[in-house]
């Protein structure tokens, strides 16, 4: 699966946002890139910054602009708030979930764990990272001393990231759940989704 493996921290800087989390050469240089250093930029345009908002989720989650357009369109066939559906489905994936339960210090992190199969859902190993979880399902780490191993360190960095309410963590068993859909504002989400759906729907 393609996925973004540039510099991350120009990213960031783009955006003046920690995308993929804490830096502290982020708050060192806390404007955009460039060699010219910090530099007044032309007003954008309300397509414009419907764009920037757009790649500032994809950036966030790991997905490249068809995935995205996918979950979009997924949660327009939905009832509610089409912006709401479209962070409740990006936080239900298997990846952040993972990442929610503290299994995976980072996103990517935990996509990785995912796809090399160190996951089980419901008993069942699953490999893809994008894997809709369900309220209800049990998401554990399998039971080989590569993967538990992987998830305790993970656990002990994760300590200082507290997880969501709408997650029960049984951390001795390496075992989570789904206990419900997040609202949108227990998300906080790092863009302003409305623009987002804005944009796709020009």
């Amino acid at each position: 699966m393609a996925r973004y493996t540039g510099p991350r921290v120009r990213i960031s800087r783009r955006f003046g946002l920690p995308i993929f989390g804490p830096s502290k050469y982020l708050e060192r240089k806390n404007y955009g890139p460039g060699v010219h250093g910090p530099k007044s930029r032309r007003k954008t345009t309300d397509y414009g910054l419907g764009l920037l908002e757009k790649q500032k989720f994809r950036y966030y989650y790991g997905l490249m602009e068809r995935q995205f357009r996918g979950v979009y369109e997924r949660a327009l066939k939905k009832r509610g708030v089409t912006g709401e559906t479209m962070l409740q489905i990006l936080e239900t994936r298997l990846d952040s979930v993972i990442y929610g339960l503290g299994f995976a210090h980072t996103r990517p992190a935990a996509r990785q764990l995912v796809s090399h199969g160190h996951v089980k859902v419901n008993g069942r190993k699953v490999n893809i990272p994008s894997f809709a979880v369900k309220v209800g399902d049990v998401i554990e780490i399998k039971d080989t001393t590569v993967s538990r191993q992987m998830a305790t360190k993970n656990l002990e960095i994760s300590t200082s990231r507290a997880v969501p309410d709408w997650f029960k963590l049984e951390k001795e068993a390496f075992r989570g759940s789904l206990l419900r859909v997040p609202s949108r504002a227990e998300i906080q989400p790092i863009a302003n989704e409305q623009a987002v759906v804005e944009f796709y729907s020009r």
